[in-house]
């Protein structure tokens, strides 16, 4: 049986990143994997704190040494056979949680050795990442796809399996925009554009999932 861990990396635990990802994870069970679903804004961590102990000569390789949170679960996911990962798109970028695991995971299997291919990492990892935002799709497309490419090129060289990436646009930010001051959206839009594609974005994150767990 294949396991794969799912992560979310988004603050709210219900709402369009979890449904997606809670999508992939229903997807791969179906593929008859194990999958282990966290939420990453549950967990104490911070970024790579550049301590250089996983370069440690003798050291364990891919191993983050720190004593949090975090550490414990890079071990769970360079021991499986598969991740997704979700998280929402602030300010072009992915969040923080986001970025401190990215920084944490791949700095450990990073190596700085003559020999070798780059990556401590002997094994082969396939990943799924799901991003969503509030930007129209026409921007993801301009823009963020190639900005995000370069984290999804470094995933792929040093965990050596395959980077499979989709994109929800345009999202639902909240249930009711007359209780915040957002009055350059258009609830009436905003919500014409979730009912009519959010379903389609729930069965990409489905193929997405199902995709990663068959290897």
């Amino acid at each position: 049986m294949s396991k794969m861990i799912v992560l979310n990396a988004s603050p709210r635990k219900d709402w369009n990143t979890a449904g997606l990802l809670k999508e992939a994870k229903r997807s791969a069970e179906t593929k008859g994997a194990e999958v282990e679903y966290i939420d990453l804004y549950d967990l104490s961590f911070t970024g790579c704190r550049s301590c250089l102990a996983c370069k440690r000569k003798g050291a364990q390789k891919n191993k983050c040494f720190w004593k949090d949170d975090l550490s414990p679960l890079i071990d769970r996911i360079l021991e499986a056979d598969a991740l997704v990962i979700g998280t929402p798109i602030y300010f072009g970028e992915p969040s923080a949680q986001f970025r401190a695991l990215i920084e944490r995971l791949l700095f450990c299997v990073l190596s700085y050795e003559v020999d070798g291919d780059g990556s401590f990492y002997d094994s082969s990892l396939d990943v799924g990442i799901i991003y969503t935002m509030n930007a129209p799709r026409s921007y993801y497309d301009s823009t963020l796809h190639s900005t995000l490419a370069h984290t999804e090129g470094i995933m792929k060289m040093l965990l050596k399996g395959k980077v499979l990436t989709y994109a929800s646009c345009n999202t639902l930010q909240v249930e009711d925009y007359s209780k915040y001051c957002m009055s350059i959206f258009s609830e009436d839009a905003k919500r014409s554009h979730h009912d009519s594609q959010f379903p389609v974005d729930l069965e990409e994150a489905f193929k997405l999932g199902a995709e990663i767990a068959g290897g």
